[in-house]
């Protein structure tokens, strides 16, 4: 879960800027956290303590409600709506993370990633994005190799993985369609090095920077065994203690985040 927060942290300045590289520095007095981790801690705190999604989700929304949120999600919390919207957009991979570490069993981890999505992305399209990446941050963080990672994603969700991020970065534009933006986050991943690789990658795509370096980033985490505190720091940092104690409770319960063989 710190590793989706740490992402959106880092992505937050090149929301829309159409980055296409990966040189470029970590933070920035502009680094914010966004919508991405207000909503990934409000599943972190409903997994905590049995609260109802929606519950939670009007909750943080009214505590923070000028974290980046996106249109509808936007009216449909300030309105206090109860009923999903059938969105496939990546909001529902982007808050999944803490889903992957509650779960003892990936089936118990999609059904928690369905649960934690049809609240507002009931279409198949939001569902299998959380899916997706709740089941290779569970993969990650239970000793898949990258190959397993790989092989599951493409053969379970349908989702092409071939394509390298040379091949995506001169045309992939922005998209917040979780079939057009979780399959490239998924690749970012594939191809990274270490966990701050990882956020590069995603960023250099030049897309929806935040929530895929929030996706790369929460699948790099337990992969690679943590995220460094040279990195972590800087991020937390930018937390109100209301968000920085969801995280360190949830870490406690569920754990740091680093890898089983």
């Amino acid at each position: 879960m710190l590793g989706a927060i740490v992402g959106d942290v880092i992505g937050s300045v090149h929301e829309r800027a159409g980055t296409k590289t990966k040189t470029f520095p970590l933070f920035t007095p502009e680094s914010r956290f966004t919508d991405d981790t207000v909503l990934t801690l409000a599943v972190a705190d409903t997994l905590l303590h049995g609260r109802d999604y929606v519950d939670s989700f009007h909750e943080y929304f009214a505590a923070y409600p000028d974290a980046g949120y996106g249109g509808t999600f936007y009216m449909w919390a300030l309105s206090r709506r109860r009923e999903s919207y059938q969105s496939y957009g990546n909001g529902s991979a982007m808050r999944v993370s803490p889903v992957a570490y509650v779960g003892t069993t990936l089936e118990e981890v999609l059904a928690g990633a369905e649960k934690s999505a049809a609240v507002t992305h009931d279409h198949v399209e939001g569902i299998r994005g959380a899916q997706a990446t709740a089941a290779a941050i569970f993969l990650a963080r239970t000793g898949g190799t990258k190959e397993q990672i790989r092989r599951y994603i493409e053969t379970q969700f349908d989702y092409f993985l071939d394509e390298t991020l040379d091949e995506l970065r001169p045309t992939y534009p922005f998209d917040a369609s979780c079939q057009r933006s979780v399959p490239q986050s998924i690749i970012a991943f594939l191809e990274s090095t270490d966990y701050e690789d990882a956020v590069r990658n995603a960023i250099s795509l030049g897309g929806d920077a935040d929530t895929m370096a929030c996706i790369a980033g929460a699948i790099a985490e337990p992969f690679y065994g943590g995220v460094p505190d040279a990195i972590a720091g800087p991020a937390l940092a930018t937390l109100d203690d209301r968000l920085r104690g969801v995280v360190a409770t949830f870490r406690e319960r569920f754990g740091s985040g680093n890898r089983r063989s």
